[in-house]
This record gives C-alpha cells, sequence and structure tokens, in this order.
C-alpha cells in the first residue's frame, strides 16, 4: 500500500454526519435514554418497530428501584407476590388492599418504568363497574400507570370500559392463575383445534376492547407466534416461545431466590438464594464468634 501523507492527502467532501447513537437509543424501552415515565404509546411504537423488551415482576421500592436503574420499563406489580412474598399457597387470596400497598411502593420506587397493577381474584369478576372502581382505587392511590386484569372474552366488557374511563389495560390469557382451583393445577393452555382457535379468539376479544397489550402465559410456542403476527398489540410471554413482542418473569424466579423446583419456562440468572443464605450465616458466625462488632462498628 502506497503511503500518503496528510499534506498530499485530496480533499474530499465530509459525509454527512449520521444520526448519534443517543438519539435512536432514546425511542427504545430498554436501553433508552429519556428519563420520562414509559407509557402506552410508547409500547405501541415499540411494536411497530418491532422491539423486543422486557418485563419483570415488582412488589417493594428497593428492588423496583433495582430495576428501574436496570433499564427494565414495565414493572408489574402482580399478584404472584402471593407466593413469592405473602405466604399463601396461589395467588387467590391476595386483596386489593396488599395490592395497592405494594403498588404504591413500587411507584415510589420507579422513575422511569410504566408500572402495572393486577386486579386481584374478586376485584372484577362481578362485572364492568366493580373492575372500574378497583381499578379507579389503584391509579388514584397507588398512582400505577396501567392495570392487568385475566380473561379473554369473559373480560372484555370489564377492560372495554376501564379503557373507555382513561385506564390502560394489559390482559392475560392462556393460563391465568387465578383460575388455578378449575384447572386443578397450572396446565399448558391452547393444546388443541379447539383450544386453539378460542385462545385466539380471547386475544382478538381483548384487543378489540381496547387493551394495550396482552400477556400469553403457558401457550405452545407456535400459537403465541400466531398470536404475535395477528394481532396489533403488543404479546408479552411467560412459557410462550420466542416469538412475543416481550418477555416477563416472577423476579425472584429470575434471581434464583425462589426455592424449590421452578418451571421449565424460567431461566435463573443469579442464586441470591444461595448469596442471602452465606450472608446470614455469616453474619451468625461473627455474633456468635465475637467478632461482630468490633471496634470500627463500635462508639465511644
Amino acid at each position: 500500500m502506497t503511503h500518503v501523507s496528510p499534506a498530499q492527502k485530496p480533499e474530499t467532501p465530509k459525509p454527512e454526519a449520521p444520526e448519534k447513537p443517543e438519539k435512536q437509543a432514546s425511542k427504545a424501552l430498554y436501553g433508552g435514554t429519556s428519563s420520562r415515565r414509559i407509557t402506552v404509546r410508547d409500547i405501541a411504537a415499540a411494536k411497530e418497530r418491532g422491539e423486543k423488551w422486557p418485563m419483570l415482576t415488582a412488589y417493594d421500592a428497593m428492588t423496583a428501584s433495582v430495576f428501574d436503574e436496570a433499564g427494565i420499563p414495565v414493572m408489574l406489580v402482580g399478584d404472584s407476590m402471593g407466593n413469592c412474598h405473602l405466604g399463601y399457597e396461589s395467588t387467590v387470596p391476595v386483596t386489593m388492599d396488599e395490592i395497592a400497598l405494594l403498588s404504591a411502593a413500587v411507584v415510589r420506587g420507579t422513575k422511569r418504568a410504566l408500572v402495572v397493577g393486577d386486579l386481584p381474584f374478586g376485584s372484577y369478576q362481578e362485572g364492568a363497574v366493580q373492575a372500574l372502581r378497583n381499578a379507579t382505587r389503584l391509579v388514584k392511590e397507588a398512582g400505577v400507570g396501567a392495570v392487568k386484569l385475566e380473561g379473554g372474552e369473559r373480560s372484555a366488557h370489564q377492560i372495554e370500559l376501564l379503557v373507555r374511563s382513561g385506564i390502560p389495560v394489559m390482559a392475560h390469557i392462556g393460563l391465568t392463575p387465578q383460575s388455578v382451583n378449575a384447572y386443578g393445577g397450572y396446565p399448558v393452555q391452547g393444546r388443541g383445534e379447539e383450544a386453539a382457535q378460542q385462545l385466539l379468539r380471547d386475544a382478538k376479544a381483548v384487543q378489540d376492547a381496547g387493551a394495550f397489550a396482552v400477556v400469553l402465559e403457558l401457550v405452545p410456542a407456535e400459537l403465541a407466534a400466531e398470536v404475535t403476527r395477528s394481532l396489533q398489540i403488543a404479546t408479552i410471554g411467560i412459557g410462550a416461545g420466542v416469538e412475543c413482542d416481550a418477555q416477563v418473569l416472577v423476579w425472584t424466579d429470575m434471581a434464583g431466590l425462589t426455592g424449590g423446583r421452578m418451571p421449565r419456562f424460567v431461566k435463573q440468572y443469579a442464586r441470591m438464594r444461595e448469596v442471602l443464605g452465606d450472608a446470614a450465616r455469616a453474619f451468625a458466625e461473627d455474633v456468635v464468634g465475637g467478632a461482630y462488632p468490633a471496634e470500627e462498628h463500635s462508639f465511644h
């Protein structure tokens, strides 16, 4: 290669500067630079761009602040708190008071994430008026940006009234954990032609009612992909394959804090249960052995 000194280099017109990465990143749900709250309009825009995004559950201000700083754009204050934090055997016993209290904590712990509050079992099944009363409470008292409720065609009237009243709704179809007693467990949903067609009808019904997104839980990956292609609103998968627009996990499952056997769809990204256990044992041994508190931890 012939060397050309700077003085000999011919002048060439400077190309137009490309758009700065920051401007492009600011549009993204995850990794975006905007510090304002994520809204349902941002969710719709991400669907149009074909952008995938993450969602985690959160139940307290401290954990929510960690996820917010990590850039998680949507947090669900799920009734999964019943299993993870309140010691219930299922989500069914969770009350509106419990959801409202922890939703408010998550809102206080975040600055950017869209916080979605779950409507627990018994808070919307009576009909649209009951759903509006309880959803309004979560918006007014807790400050959530949206609510979530389970059910497809059977919950369409509730969704329609909430949206018409100015409350964004995230729907939830497939396996709906509040119906655990009817299912007799947690089976995969949508297997077989009839079940698949019902799930497609449920997805279309919640979209037509005005939901801005829909959770697909424990649904065959091929069916979830078909639903995602057929809808204009975002699909959020949990045990529903890779083709969904977003993915959600219960944070204690994701971080390895939950004990016992994990569902097949869970990937653990840390071993928080081991970390906390080791820390507790180290503290206890220091106390028993007289190593804590040491001089640097004492006042005179």
